[in-house]
């Protein structure tokens, strides 16, 4: 089995399209190479297509988790049940990274969370601090955290220059979900 021999910080953040599609490429591209990824998924719980593919075809070697309830979550609309969830989620993350089983861990959306209050700043940089050497730990979503960024080796910013979102065009199953 392929691995590591050292794992770096990823950071994948900024207001435009695409951190999740990096990450799910990364994924991808690892899964080739014969790479163990875990995914865990903050404020999802709704069905992706990504996740079906993941899941469905690629199950021996990613394994995805979602800490979210099928509803958006915001500032106004936080419940217990969130906060739990994301809680539970650096629950996981911390096992699956100290496992052994992963070569990547992704928190997806882990950025937002600590934007909303889920989880803290420190609970991300306590996570990149324990992370293992020969793991590759990716962080996404926007309103990443200055403390992190200074944190990651690597910090990946997309810009929304031009979006068709605001012409009204909705997500679309296979392109955005």
């Amino acid at each position: 089995m392929a691995g590591l021999e050292r794992g770096y910080v990823q950071v994948y953040t900024g207001n435009g399209k695409g951190k999740t599609t990096a990450a799910l490429g990364l994924t991808l591209r690892a899964v080739g190479a014969g790479l163990r990824v875990y995914i865990a998924q903050f404020l999802k719980g709704k069905d992706y297509s990504e996740i079906k593919c993941l899941t469905e075809r690629f199950s021996d070697l990613v394994k995805v988790e979602q800490f979210g309830t099928p509803r958006f979550v915001s500032t106004g609309n936080i419940t217990e049940e969130d906060y739990r969830l994301a809680r539970e989620a650096l629950e996981r993350i911390r096992e699956a990274m100290g496992s052994g089983e992963y070569d990547i861990v992704i928190m997806e959306e882990a950025n937002v969370a600590a934007y909303l209050g889920l989880i803290s700043t420190e609970d991300i940089l306590g996570i990149i601090r324990e992370k293992p050497e020969n793991v590759e730990l990716v962080i996404t979503g926007r309103y990443a955290p200055e403390e992190v960024m200074e944190a990651a080796d690597l910090v990946t910013e997309m810009r929304e220059v031009k979006h068709y979102y605001t012409k009204g065009v909705q997500a679309r199953v296979g392109i955005e979900k």
